[in-house]
């Protein structure tokens, strides 16, 4: 079929010079496609380089602590992707003896390994005939044949994966998925792609029926929360602050925080200065509370967004165990709080 050979000679021209493109290593595959879930490659590619500088093999990203981890991932989001990346380091390295599973059906027994990652990995180091099916695959696909299977349905990956296998050329999977990939990143895009220069504008179904703009379809709505979250500074005469670590599961697992007031809704100083003073901190002398207005934000994740306001809160009594401003900044926390540390808005 002609549909692989212009996809395969589009690739060839267009690809973009990637560093996981230029080896069959599974461990910096691996990595590469970890990081790049739900992140562009641009916020992604820093962090990949910083990762196998640091761990160059699996053996010691396995070796590092957790928390290790977390700091360099901090700002990538997302950060259940580094708890398993981390666990699932330390079962190949001391389960598997450092070698990675070399089939599709062994990648997908990892922790944090899904069968796309599982067909990228199996496809690219290894050269197995499965296909990747992600949202650039779904897209490319359902434009080109006019497929109007709405893709948030479980079932839709079956079907356009049997499709792909279908087009996939037998001795050449890696480079299919490859190319099918980059296409629907960098020609098949999801909001007006330019139609006119495509090498398959004279065959696409969907570009034919004017219906570019409405595939793939996907009906499924995330619903999301509001969460108020009210970050309580504690300042000693030292200039020392007290941080948590986040242990629920949930948001933000295992990064440090300032402590935190949850609220139903936005409050205000009387509100916070209350709880403080009865709840939060209750062995401390309270000399003064700053509302922190001009950091006041919201943070949007996929199912959630954070509204957050910064409290200062001054204390006469020395921190025991306080950390200091230096130290601060050596811990994980999620960005959102870390740009904050970083700015100096501590001060307020």
């Amino acid at each position: 079929m002609d549909f692989h050979n212009i996809l395969i000679k589009w690739y060839l021209r267009n690809k973009r010079d990637l560093p996981w493109r230029k080896t069959v290593d599974p461990y910096q595959i691996w990595l590469s496609e970890i990081m790049l879930q739900q992140t562009r490659v641009a916020q992604g590619m820093p962090y990949f380089f910083e990762f196998t500088k640091e761990f160059p093999t699996v053996k010691d990203l396995a070796d590092a602590s957790e928390e290790k981890v977390l700091k360099l991932w901090q700002g990538l989001g997302y950060y259940s992707r580094a708890r398993n990346l981390h666990k699932t380091a330390q079962y190949i390295s001391n389960d598997l003896n450092g070698v990675f599973p070399d089939s599709y059906k062994e990648l997908l027994k990892l922790k944090g390994v899904g069968e796309y990652t599982a067909a990228a990995i199996a496809s690219f180091s290894y050269n197995e005939i499965v296909p990747v099916v992600d949202g650039n695959v779904f897209r490319v696909l359902s434009r080109y044949f006019d497929i109007e299977t709405d893709i948030a349905n479980p079932a839709a990956k079956k079907e356009f994966a049997a499709l792909a296998q279908e087009l996939m050329p037998k001795d050449s999977p890696a480079i299919f998925n490859q190319a099918i990939m980059e296409f629907g990143a960098l020609q098949c895009v999801p909001k007006s792609p330019n139609c006119s220069i495509c090498v398959f504008n004279d065959s696409c179904l969907a570009l034919k029926k004017g219906k570019v703009n409405q595939l793939p379809v996907k009906t499924k709505k995330i619903k999301v929360s509001n969460r108020y979250f009210n970050y309580l500074i504690l300042e000693d005469a030292l200039g020392n602050t007290l941080i948590q670590k986040r242990t629920d599961k949930g948001i933000w697992h295992n990064l440090y925080e300032f402590p935190l007031l949850e609220t139903e809704s936005i409050v205000d100083f009387d509100v916070v200065s209350k709880n403080a003073k009865e709840e939060i901190f209750p062995s401390y002398t309270i000399i003064g509370i700053e509302d922190c207005a001009a950091s006041t934000l919201v943070h949007k994740l996929s199912h959630q967004h954070l509204h957050i306001q910064f409290w200062k809160i001054k204390i006469k009594e020395k921190i025991e165990n306080g950390v200091d401003p230096e130290k601060l900044k050596t811990f994980p926390f999620p960005i959102v709080i870390y740009k904050f540390i970083e700015k100096q808005e501590i001060i307020c």
